[in-house]
């Protein structure tokens, strides 16, 4: 492997079907559903599984991200709030 290159080396981080990205949001909100268009084309392109979470729905997830949605988490880690940048959510599920 020393002498491959670089392009094609295995990084070592978690293959992206094992991966696990999460979107915090709640309805009526129209930045999630423009979060829900970016995670929905990245992980469909990636085969990585997602899960969709209401804030509503949740009095702890209210109370730790009502201020920042949506948020995505990658495996149960805090990747971005707001916006979700496509290139940015891709690098993160590959590395």
């Amino acid at each position: 492997m020393a002498g491959m290159s670089p392009l094609f080396r295995r990084k070592g981080g978690p293959a992206p079907q094992d991966r696990l990205v999460t979107l915090i949001g709640k309805p009526d909100c129209h930045l999630c559903e423009e979060a829900q268009e970016v995670v929905e084309k990245v992980c469909g392109d990636l085969g990585v599984p997602w899960e969709k979470q209401d804030i509503t729905q949740d009095p702890r997830l209210h109370e730790q991200y009502w201020e920042q949605i949506p948020v995505v988490l990658v495996d149960g880690r805090q990747h971005t709030f707001w916006r979700v940048n496509e290139q940015r959510l891709r690098k993160a599920l590959t590395d």
